[in-house]
């Protein structure tokens, strides 16, 4: 078999790696081995980001029912007012309740009432 040289093929991967890692700072955007272990790790502190984004979120929407809820008199603590919806099979998630909580606040005051009976 005849000797093949990878001089396109190579050229076009480097510059691809490069490319991606633009504005990383010092070598990491001009050295191709740093550029290459720089998009590695960019690329699992991204696949990580999307896992705890799902988290941060919910902790975020907990929080603002709480805090809607410490806001109406005789309303019960968060994982009773949950445990309300859940029995009278009120189809409010948690993102929906915060965005009750935050913007429309008597909305949210009469859901709390409704499940409260």
């Amino acid at each position: 078999m005849p000797r093949v040289k990878t001089g396109v093929v190579r050229r076009r991967r480097h510059k691809k790696v490069l490319k991606s890692t633009k504005g990383y700072r010092g070598a990491n955007h001009r050295l191709y081995k740093r550029a290459h272990e720089a998009a590695l790790h960019a690329g699992q502190y991204a696949y990580i980001g999307r896992k705890l984004r799902k988290r941060d979120f919910r902790k975020l929407w907990i929080m603002r029912i709480n805090a809607g809820l410490s806001q109406i008199e005789d309303a019960p603590s968060y994982s009773r007012f949950i445990h309300l919806l859940n029995q009278q099979k009120v189809a409010l998630n948690r993102k929906m309740l915060a965005e009750l909580a935050f913007s429309d606040f008597e909305t949210f005051s009469q859901v709390v009432a409704k499940v409260q009976g």
